[in-house]
């Protein structure tokens, strides 16, 4: 449970951060929301991943406590 606590805090950091140093970096509209568009593109990929790792591991942990019990 710890590492899906620790997980979750920092990628919602992550995002926190992004977003905040999206919108005080000075640039033009187009080129921001191109930029923001290109960084959450790559959090959901990451989210995605981490997801699938996730869910493997868990279903390691079930299989073998099934075989147990």
């Amino acid at each position: 449970m710890r590492t899906i606590t620790f997980t979750a805090g920092a990628l919602c950091g992550g995002v926190v951060g992004a977003v905040a140093a999206l919108l005080l970096a000075p640039m033009a509209g187009q080129e921001l929301r191109a930029r923001v568009r290109v960084e959450v593109d790559h959090l959901v990929g990451e989210a995605r991943q981490a997801a699938v790792g996730k869910r493997a591991e868990l279903s390691a942990r079930f299989a073998r406590h099934a075989e147990i019990g």
